[in-house]
């Protein structure tokens, strides 16, 4: 497969401040607590405090009040991931680990990649042996170890999860032990939101493959709310590929668990790729989330993320990658259904293109 999985090089460029904290944070000379306190220094510096934007060119294409939209390709490596990869290398380095261990497709393996190089860890990268990304280069050039293992993106993960315990790395996978520090990582999105608006939106709508970051945000809006920040909590809405997801699916049959799918069913595509599986690794987090905010979950076409990522550039200005929009079109889809009364609504725009 010639798969074009994730963002067109980001550059993953980092401030000169931040080089000279990660020269800091590679010299074990010092005392870890203060290597520690240099690192939390360059997450606050690189990651998160991504910009959200009223979408008023949308807005009245669509005839649609409030529309803002969440644009995370402000992280450094233009893509979400940058959120729990820095969360998890910030523990790999608490716990003293020398070596980060992960399975990915592309923008999770660049994200790790960058945030290790920072920390001055060694960082394997598993990638499926058929699938070619353009994000390669960029982890090589990271420092990263690649290594392509058989099988599918689920089964390298199950792979490289067994090598990091053989081998006493951090294992940087998504689901099990990691998935509550990878939802705390993301519920910081919803702090973010309700800095901005004051309050929560009405709806808040995410593309969906693994679960985790919808889940996150649930979370994060949650907390939020039992704190008394917030007079609700959003309604949630998931969005992948048409049949694609078995988060999605599993919500749409109605099903109280999530059902994994049969992987001869998923054809990728260079436009769906980051938003399918057969196995959701933190599915059951995202479909309660869905669930108990009374959300919704849409499939979207190929040919919708194409010219929704058009539209926003031309509307907007938004390089955004197609998978990326499927949230936003969700949104749109569900408001043509309801006729929505005049609120904020936010799409979270996972990946820049």
């Amino acid at each position: 497969m010639n798969l074009k999985d994730g963002v067109k090089t980001a550059g993953n460029k980092v401030s000169s401040e931040t080089r000279k904290l990660s020269e800091f944070v590679k010299d074990t000379s010092k005392s870890l607590v203060d290597r520690l306190e240099s690192y939390e220094d360059i997450i606050n510096f690189e990651v998160g405090d991504t910009g959200l934007t009223r979408a008023k060119s949308l807005e009245r294409e669509f005839d649609f009040r409030q529309l803002y939209i969440k644009y995370e390709g402000d992280n450094p490596t233009g893509t979400q991931k940058d959120r729990i990869a820095f969360a998890q290398v910030y523990d790999a380095l608490r716990r003293e680990f020398d070596t980060v261990s992960l399975a990915t497709c592309g923008n999770y393996g660049v994200a790790v990649a960058l945030a290790s190089q920072l920390a001055g860890m060694h960082c394997r990268i598993y990638i499926p042996e058929t699938y070619h990304t353009d994000r390669i280069v960029e982890m090589e050039v990271l420092e990263a170890h690649i290594i392509r293992l058989p099988g599918s993106y689920e089964d390298v993960v199950i792979a490289s999860s067994a090598l990091a315990k053989k081998n006493d790395w951090y294992d940087a996978n998504p689901g099990g032990a990691n998935t509550p520090l990878q939802i705390t990582a993301y519920s910081q999105i919803a702090s973010e939101i309700y800095e901005d608006l004051g309050d929560a939106p009405k709806y808040c709508a995410i593309p969906v493959s693994n679960g985790t970051l919808l889940a996150g945000v649930y979370r994060g809006f949650v907390s939020l709310y039992k704190r008394g920040k917030t007079s609700r909590i959003p309604k949630m809405i998931g969005a992948s590929s048409s049949r694609k997801n078995p988060i999605v699916q599993s919500f749409i049959l109605g099903l109280d668990h999530c059902k994994d799918l049969d992987p001869n069913h998923i054809k990728e595509t260079k436009y769906n790729e980051p938003l399918i599986n057969w196995h959701s690794f933190d599915g059951e987090e995202a479909l309660f989330a869905l669930r108990e905010s009374e959300g919704e979950a849409f499939n979207i076409s190929d040919k919708k993320l194409k010219e929704m990522t058009a539209l926003l550039v031309k509307k907007e200005g938004f390089r955004i990658l197609p998978a990326a929009t499927a949230g936003l079109i969700a949104l749109l889809e569900l408001d043509e259904k309801l006729n929505f009364e005049p609120d904020r609504f936010v799409a979270v725009l996972t990946a820049k293109n």
